[in-house]
């Protein structure tokens, strides 16, 4: 079956289940296409005929597991937080209809800078409220090996498949260095991908989506998600204020030991930010050379300069930043312009 013949097929089961659950025949759906993701999950829009509207989510189980997002979702509604209700799923064909949020993700606020400095400061007071809420006790651990898989798909398919080039001078110490960072910090829930794009704006409020991959690890991971995510880039005051009041209001709620000072706190940021970054330029030349989804291609340069700015923060790896100056750079650069 080709890819067109199998997204009609799973189309048309997917309106079936849902006119089954509304009453409907499945030719009377107002049903749209409403976005796709990195992933092999698709979402649509559903119209019912009272005019109100839900999303369906489509994804194959032979490729996308929905139980650990549906369990995550019930959790956290439970616990108060702002997630899309769950009306039904049925998880052996891979369909969920979800509460419609909208279309508007967090990163179509960010067009002055007063509005992004008050939903950057919506966005953080969110990730308080996720780290105090929902425990991390039933969430998968971000260990050293999940921790190093991540980092080794900088080398793997952003140096080795994508630029041809071996790894750096200093990247086994990095590596190892970036690890233990992460490993040092307090453990809370991570959402691992609170980024702009998986907020979503509703009034004046915020609501998470795409939390499938949580898992319980450091207490910086989805600060620097957003603080250092693709849509903006802070300057590096900007940057050490903002981990700086998150540092305060953690310890004031109890989740970082008052003992952890304001520099061990901004250099866990950076290290985390780093670690993040390297694991965001393999994963996006993945997405392209695996995936052949090549939109991922054009940020490639702004994750390259969040790294940069990650490891200027930090003491050492003076082999590892000069190679990235001498080497990396120009390589990057000129792989793109031929991929142009």
């Amino acid at each position: 079956m080709t890819d067109a013949a199998h997204d009609a097929s799973r189309r048309e089961r997917l309106a079936r289940w849902a006119a089954e659950r509304h009453g409907l025949a499945p030719e009377a759906l107002d049903l749209r296409l409403a976005a796709g993701d990195a992933s092999f999950r698709r979402y649509f829009r559903l119209t019912l005929p009272d005019a109100s509207r839900r999303m369906l989510m489509d994804a194959p189980p032979e490729q996308e597991d929905s139980r650990p997002f549906v369990a995550i979702a019930r959790r956290w509604e439970a616990a108060g937080l702002p997630v899309p209700h769950l009306h039904a799923d049925d998880l052996a064909a891979g369909f969920l209809e979800l509460e419609d949020l909208g279309d508007t993700p967090l990163q179509q606020c960010f067009d002055d800078a007063a509005g992004q400095r008050a939903w950057l400061g919506r966005a953080i007071a969110l990730i308080h409220e996720l780290q105090n809420r929902a425990g991390p006790d039933e969430l998968p651990r971000y260990d050293a090996a999940l921790l190093g898989r991540e980092l080794d798909l900088f080398p793997d398919w952003c140096l080795g498949e994508w630029l041809g080039l071996a790894p750096p001078p200093g990247w086994a110490a990095l590596r190892q260095a970036l690890v233990e960072s992460a490993l040092a910090q307090p453990v809370v829930t991570v959402h691992r991908d609170f980024d702009a794009m998986n907020l979503m704006v509703r009034g004046d409020a915020l609501v998470l989506i795409d939390f499938q991959d949580a898992v319980a690890g450091p207490v910086t991971y989805d600060l620097v998600s957003l603080l250092r995510g693709r849509y903006r880039r802070l300057a590096r005051e900007a940057f050490a204020d903002m981990v700086e009041a998150f540092r305060r209001r953690a310890v004031a709620d109890g989740r970082l030991p008052a003992s952890t000072g304001e520099a061990t706190f901004l250099a866990w940021a950076d290290a985390m930010a780093a670690q993040r970054s390297l694991k965001v330029l393999g994963i996006f030349c993945r997405l392209t050379l695996r995936d052949h989804k090549r939109g991922y291609l054009e940020r490639l340069p702004h994750f390259l300069a969040h790294l940069e700015e990650s490891l200027a923060g930090l003491t050492g790896h003076d082999a590892f930043r000069a190679w990235l100056t001498e080497t990396f750079r120009p390589a990057l650069l000129a792989r793109l312009e031929e991929a142009a």
